[in-house]
C-alpha cells in the first residue's frame, strides 16, 4: 500500500487478508490472549517478542486500524485511545513530565486548552500559550531550557486559524524538540503534517474519520523522523533505561520509527488505561473507508455556505480559509489546496443573544457539542466547550461571544442554504 493514493489507503490501508480470511478486519473482543508457557507470555512483557497478553495495552483490532491511520499520515507507528484528549495528553505527556515546560499555540480547542493549562499544569508542566500569528523572533523567545515540545492545530477549532506548520516545525527543531500536530479537521486527506516537518499528529477520532456521530476515539501517529538521541538529554524517558521494563532504552531495542508509540504504549497506556474498544475501533476503520469522498463533500457545502454567510447583511464576519481575502487564505492554499474542513466559524450581527436565537431557529442543523459529522450540527463555543475561558483566554483563542460554528454536513448545500436563510431571517 505504500505507493498507492489516499483514496486507496482509506479503504484497504493496514489490513491484507490472507486466503480464506475475513475481508472485513476482525473484531477481537477478548480482553486476554491463551498462551502455552509462563516463558512465551514472559517475553511479550520484557517486550521481546511481539504479540497481545491483554486488551489494555494492545488489540489486533486496534493494532489494525492504528496501521491504516498511520498510512494516511505516512508516519512509521501509530497508537488509538479511548478519545482525543487522551490522545492528546498521552503525546505530550511521554516526553515532557514535572518541571518541563511547552509551547502550544493559543488557538486550540478548549478542551485541550484546560488539559494544558488547568490539569497538566497540575502535574508540574508549564504551558506557554502563543499567538499562532506571531513572528519568527516571538515565536523562538518562548522557548526555555526545559521546553520538550511545540503544539498546534492544523485548523483550530472553532477559530479556523490555519497554522504555519514549517515557521513552527523550524522553531521547534531549532530548539531540539518536537512539533505535534493535531490534525483532526484537515485529516490526513487535506494535510499531512509530517510533509511539512510535523513529528507527532494527533487526532480525535470522534471527529471526521468516524463521521457519523457513532463512536468517541483518538490516535497518536509518530513521523519516525525525529532524533531523540540527538537530544538525549532532553528525552531521558526514551533515551536511557526504563526500570519498569527491566531496564529497556526505547530508542535503542526499537529504533527512532518505534520508540516514541511503543513507549506510549507500554508505559502510559499500561499506567493510564486510555483503552480504545475493539467495537469502537472497528467503527472508525468503517468510517475511513469513506474519508476521501465524505471531505470533498464537507468542503464543497463549507465553501458555499461560507459564500452565502459572507454577503448577507445579519452576518459580521466569516471565517473560511477557502475564501478569497480571508486572513488565512493563502496559508489555506499553501497546506490545504485541495480543501480544509466543513466546518465555517461565523458572526451574527447583535452579538451573542442574537446568535443564540440564529442557531434556536434552524431545522437542518442541530445544536450539539459535536463538530465533523455526516448530519449539520452547530454550537456556540463561548457557552459550551469554551465556556471555562476567561474573557482574554477566549480572545486569544479567536473564540468572540457572537462566534457560531456550522460544521457542514454530507446534505445537499442548497438545503443548508435555505435553513440559513430562513433562520436568519
Amino acid at each position: 500500500m505504500a505507493d498507492t493514493n489516499i483514496g486507496t489507503k482509506c479503504v484497504q490501508g493496514g489490513y491484507a487478508p490472507g486466503n480464506g480470511e475475513p475481508r472485513q478486519i476482525p473484531i477481537i473482543q477478548s480482553t486476554t490472549f491463551k498462551y502455552s508457557t509462563s516463558s512465551d507470555m514472559g517475553k511479550l512483557f520484557d517486550l521481546e517478542a511481539d504479540g497481545y497478553f491483554y486488551s489494555r495495552l494492545q488489540n489486533p483490532t486496534n493494532d489494525t486500524v492504528a496501521a491504516k491511520i498511520a498510512a494516511l499520515e505516512g508516519g512509521t507507528a501509530a497508537m488509538l485511545t479511548s478519545s482525543g484528549q487522551a490522545a492528546n495528553f498521552y503525546a505530550i505527556f511521554n516526553i515532557a513530565s514535572c518541571g518541563d515546560h511547552v509551547i502550544s499555540s493559543s488557538s486550540i480547542y478548549g478542551g485541550t486548552f484546560n488539559l494544558f493549562g488547568v490539569t497538566m499544569k497540575k502535574m508540574g508542566i508549564d504551558f506557554t500559550f502563543i499567538s499562532p500569528d506571531c513572528t519568527e523572533e516571538e515565536l523562538n523567545a518562548a522557548f526555555r531550557p526545559n521546553t520538550k515540545a511545540v503544539f498546534g492545530e492544523t485548523i483550530a477549532n472553532p477559530a479556523l486559524t490555519v497554522l504555519d506548520i514549517e515557521k513552527f516545525a523550524k522553531a521547534a527543531h531549532a530548539h531540539g524538540v518536537p512539533l505535534v500536530i493535531d490534525n483532526t479537521f484537515a485529516t490526513p486527506v487535506n494535510c499531512r503534517p509530517f510533509q511539512w516537518g510535523a513529528d507527532i499528529v494527533t487526532h480525535s477520532t470522534t471527529k471526521y474519520m468516524d463521521g457519523h456521530g457513532a463512536t468517541i476515539g483518538g490516535c497518536i501517529v509518530d513521523s519516525g523522523k525525529f532524533d531523540w538521541t540527538a537530544h538525549a538529554d532532553k528525552f531521558p524517558g526514551l533515551c536511557t533505561p526504563d526500570e519498569s521494563y527491566h531496564g529497556i532504552t526505547y530508542t535503542e531495542r526499537f529504533g527512532l520509527e518505534g520508540a516514541y508509540i511503543t513507549k506510549a504504549t507500554a508505559q502510559l497506556m499500561r499506567d493510564f488505561g486510555s483503552t480504545q474498544s475493539p467495537q469502537n475501533a472497528f467503527y472508525i476503520n468503517l468510517g475511513l473507508e469513506s474519508l476521501h469522498i465524505r471531505m470533498k463533500r464537507h468542503c464543497e457545502n463549507a465553501q458555499a455556505v461560507a459564500e452565502y454567510l459572507q454577503n448577507h447583511p445579519k452576518i459580521s464576519w466569516v471565517s473560511y480559509c477557502g475564501l478569497p481575502g480571508d486572513k488565512y487564505y493563502e496559508l489555506g492554499q499553501k497546506y490545504l489546496p485541495n480543501g480544509s474542513c466543513g466546518v465555517v466559524s461565523f458572526g451574527v450581527k447583535g452579538g451573542r443573544k442574537a446568535a443564540e436565537k440564529f442557531m434556536g431557529k434552524l431545522k437542518i442543523a442541530a445544536i450539539e457539542t459535536h463538530v465533523a459529522d455526516a448530519r449539520t450540527c452547530c454550537l456556540h463555543p463561548a457557552s459550551s466547550t469554551h465556556r471555562q475561558m476567561s474573557e482574554s483566554e477566549l480572545i486569544a483563542a479567536g473564540v468572540t461571544p457572537d462566534l457560531v460554528r456550522y460544521s457542514c454536513g454530507l446534505e445537499d448545500a442548497e438545503d443548508l442554504i435555505v435553513d440559513i436563510a430562513q433562520a436568519l431571517q
